[in-house]
C-alpha cells in the first residue's frame, strides 16, 4: 500500500542533487502530500506540473510604493473603485514577482508555465530532482500541486441544422430595437436564437436598447478556431491571447484537432454573435477579450494555471465580465486531482483566482458542470464552487432542468447552493466552424453559461453604478425559483427584466425605456408558474389583472403607481383565492394611465398546462 507521504523519497532526490542533509527535512516540510504521493509513482525523467509558491514578493518599500496606474489599467481601477477605497485599489496581489526569484526556478526545472502575481507563485513542469532541488531555494515557501483535469465534454456537440434558415419575410422572431450604437437596422430579427433568449428576458432589455454596449467581456475557451465566421463580423474584440502556447493569436496551432477551437466559437457566438435571422447573442454589442485557455486535442490534460494566467491578465485591462464554459473532472492518477470533497470554495486555486476577481468588481460566470446528478454528493467543477461565481445550471427551452447538469451543494460548512441560476443549454442556437455560414445547435452548461453572462453585461449597461454583487444578487433573487432554491437549479431560470427592475428599485434610478410600451409571458406555455414581463415608457397608473377565456377576472395582479421602464411579476396560474386553475387559455390585460397623455391598454394570451 502506498504511503501519502514520502519523505525518505524525497530525502533521497534532495541528497542526489546535492543539497545538505542538514536542509533535507526543512525542504521535504514544503512539499505539499499530494506532490509527493505523485512522485512516488512518476516514470524516472517525467516531469509532474506544481505550483511554486514564493515566500514574499522580495521588492523594496519603494518598489511596493508603484504607482497604481503601473500595475493595472485605468479601465480596472475605475470598476475596482465601485468595490474598494482609493487606497484599497490596488493590493499587494497586484505587485509583479520578483524577477530574480523566477530566474532561480526558471533554471532549476525543465519549464517554466505560468506566473501568478496574484498567489506569488509560478508552476512548472519538473522532474522528481528538480522539484526538490526548487524545494530547497530559500525563496521557495511551498511546493503544491498544480491540478491536472479532464474536461467534461458537453453532451450533444454542435449539430447542423435540421432545417433551411428562416426566408427573409418570416418575421416571427423579430422584435424592434433601438437605441444600438452599432446597428444601422431599427430591426432585430432573432430568427431561431429568439428561444433561448426570450426565456431570460433579453429581449426585453435589447429592445430598450441594451445590448451590452461599453462592456467588456472576458471569454476563455479552448481557443477559437473560426473567428472569420459571418456572425463575428462586427465583435469588437479589443485583446486575445493563447495562454496554452504563450501566443497572441488564441486560435489553436494548425494542424491541431477538428475540434480544437470549435468549443470557443459555439460557446462565443451564443454571447456576441450578430447575424439576423440567424442568430443573435445575448450582449452583441459589447467588447471582448478572449482566450485560449484549454488544450483540446486528443484530451490533452489541462491546468488550472492557464485559467489563472487568464483571469489576472483580462482584470488588467478592465473587464466586466469573465465567461468561462469549462468544466472538468478528476485526471488520471499519478497527476493529482481535486475531487468532489474539495469543491468548499477555498480549495483549488482556480476558484480562489475566481473569487479575488469577483471581490475586485468582475462578474464572474461559469458553467456548474455536465457531470449530472450524484444521489451521495454534489457533481461541481472548480470554479463553480466559489462563493462569489455565478455557476450556471442548464434547463431546455420549457424550462425543465437537463438531466447532465451539475447539482450542488458545496463541502463548505453550512454547505452553500449551487448552482445560482440557470438558463437554456439544450439545444441553444449557435455558430458552427464547418464555413463561415454555418450554424446549428449544442447543448451543455457550457452553452447555458454564455446566456447568463451576457445578461450580467446588459444589467451594466444598464445600472452603471452597480457594483458586481449587486448585479449577482439581483440575477439570484429575481430567478424562477428564488423563494425556494435548490441544489438542482439553484435560484432558478434567469430573469433580466425583473433583475434590472429589482437594481432600479434599490438604487431608485429608472431604466429609460426608448421603444414604449412592452408586455409578454416567458414561459408560455406554462406550468407552474410564469412571469409577466413589461415596461413603461413613463410613469402611469398601472392594472395588470388575468382574466379567463370568457373574459371573466380571475386574479388582479398589480394596481397603482408604476415607474418609467421594466418590471416583472410572478403568475402562479391561481385565482385571487389561492386555488389552482385548471389547464386552458387565459389572458394577460395590462392597463396603463399616464400622468400625461391617454390611456392605453396590452394583452397577450397564456396558456396554462396542468
Amino acid at each position: 500500500m502506498r504511503s501519502p507521504l514520502r519523505t525518505t523519497l524525497l530525502a533521497a532526490l534532495l541528497a542526489f542533487t546535492g543539497i545538505l542533509v542538514a536542509g533535507v527535512a526543512g525542504a521535504t516540510s514544503r512539499v505539499h502530500p499530494r506532490v509527493l504521493q505523485a512522485l512516488d509513482t512518476l516514470a524516472p525523467g517525467a516531469t509532474l506540473p506544481v505550483w511554486i509558491v514564493f515566500v514574499d514578493k522580495g521588492m523594496s518599500e519603494a518598489a511596493k510604493a508603484a504607482p497604481p496606474a503601473t500595475l493595472v489599467s485605468e479601465r480596472s481601477l475605475r470598476r475596482r473603485l465601485k468595490v474598494r477605497s482609493t487606497a484599497a485599489a490596488v493590493d499587494a496581489a497586484d505587485l509583479p514577482l520578483d524577477a530574480g526569484y523566477v530566474h532561480d526556478v526558471a533554471g532549476r526545472v525543465t519549464r517554466v508555465r505560468q506566473r501568478s502575481k496574484w498567489f506569488n507563485r509560478v508552476s512548472v513542469d519538473a522532474t522528481r530532482e528538480e522539484i526538490a532541488a526548487v524545494a530547497a531555494l530559500p525563496c521557495v515557501a511551498a511546493v503544491e500541486p498544480l491540478v491536472r483535469f479532464r474536461r467534461a465534454a458537453d453532451p450533444i456537440e454542435a449539430e447542423p441544422d435540421a432545417k433551411p434558415a428562416p426566408a427573409a419575410d418570416d418575421r416571427s422572431g423579430q422584435a424592434t430595437l433601438e437605441g444600438s450604437p452599432d446597428r444601422a437596422t431599427d430591426i432585430v430579427d432573432y430568427g431561431p436564437s429568439r428561444i433561448q433568449l426570450q426565456q431570460i428576458g433579453v429581449t426585453t432589455l435589447h429592445q430598450q436598447g441594451f445590448t451590452g454596449a461599453g462592456v467588456l467581456i472576458g471569454h476563455f475557451d479552448n481557443g477559437y478556431r473560426l473567428l472569420a465566421h459571418e456572425t463575428f463580423a462586427a465583435t469588437d474584440i479589443v485583446a486575445g491571447w493563447d495562454f496554452v502556447d504563450n501566443d497572441p493569436d488564441p486560435a489553436p496551432p494548425l494542424g491541431s484537432a477538428a475540434g480544437d477551437g470549435a468549443h470557443g466559437i459555439v460557446t462565443l457566438s451564443t454571447l456576441a454573435g450578430y447575424t439576423p435571422g440567424q442568430l443573435v447573442g445575448a450582449a452583441f454589442d459589447a467588447s471582448y477579450v478572449i482566450a485560449r485557455t484549454e488544450e483540446f486535442a486528443q484530451e490533452t490534460p489541462v491546468e488550472e494555471d492557464n485559467w489563472v494566467a487568464a483571469i489576472e491578465w483580462a482584470d488588467s485591462l478592465g473587464i466586466d465580465v469573465a465567461s468561462t464554459s469549462l468544466g472538468y473532472l478528476t485526471y488520471d492518477f499519478p497527476f493529482p486531482s481535486w475531487t468532489w470533497e474539495d469543491m468548499d470554495g477555498n480549495t483549488t486555486v482556480i476558484t480562489r483566482a475566481a473569487d479575488r476577481a469577483a471581490s475586485l468588481g468582475i462578474v464572474v460566470v461559469n458553467s456548474a458542470g455536465n457531470n449530472g446528478p450524484n444521489v451521495s454528493h454534489n457533481t461541481l467543477n472548480g470554479p463553480a464552487d466559489g462563493d462569489s461565481v455565478v455557476a450556471v445550471g442548464a434547463v431546455d427551452s420549457f424550462g425543465v432542468r437537463a438531466n447532465f447538469s451539475s447539482v450542488g451543494p458545496t463541502t463548505d460548512v453550512p454547505a452553500r447552493i449551487k448552482p445560482d441560476v440557470s438558463a437554456q443549454g439544450v439545444s441553444v442556437r449557435c455558430a458552427r466552424t464547418a464555413s463561415t455560414t454555418d450554424y446549428g445547435t449544442a447543448s451543455g452548461t457550457s452553452l447555458s453559461c454564455p446566456l447568463v453572462a451576457g445578461v450580467a453585461a446588459l444589467l451594466i449597461q444598464a445600472h452603471p453604478a452597480a457594483t458586481a454583487m449587486q448585479i449577482v444578487d439581483a440575477m439570484r433573487s429575481t430567478a424562477s425559483q428564488a423563494s425556494s432554491p435548490d441544489n438542482l437549479l439553484g435560484w432558478g431560470i434567469v430573469d433580466a427584466v425583473a433583475a434590472s427592475a429589482a437594481l432600479v428599485a434599490a438604487d431608485g434610478v429608472a431604466t429609460p425605456v426608448p421603444f414604449g410600451r412592452h408586455l409578454e409571458l416567458v414561459p408560455n406555455p406554462f406550468n407552474p408558474s410564469t412571469s409577466i414581463r413589461y415596461a413603461l415608457p413613463e410613469p402611469a397608473l398601472l392594472r395588470v389583472e388575468i382574466v379567463d377565456a370568457r373574459g371573466r377576472l380571475v386574479r388582479s395582479l398589480r394596481a397603482g403607481l408604476a415607474p418609467a421602464g421594466a418590471g416583472a411579476l410572478a403568475w402562479d396560474g391561481r385565482d385571487a383565492r389561492g386555488h389552482a386553475l385548471p389547464s386552458g387559455i387565459y389572458f394577460c390585460r395590462l392597463s396603463a394611465t399616464p400622468e400625461s397623455g391617454s390611456p392605453w391598454s396590452m394583452q397577450e394570451k397564456a396558456v396554462l398546462v396542468r
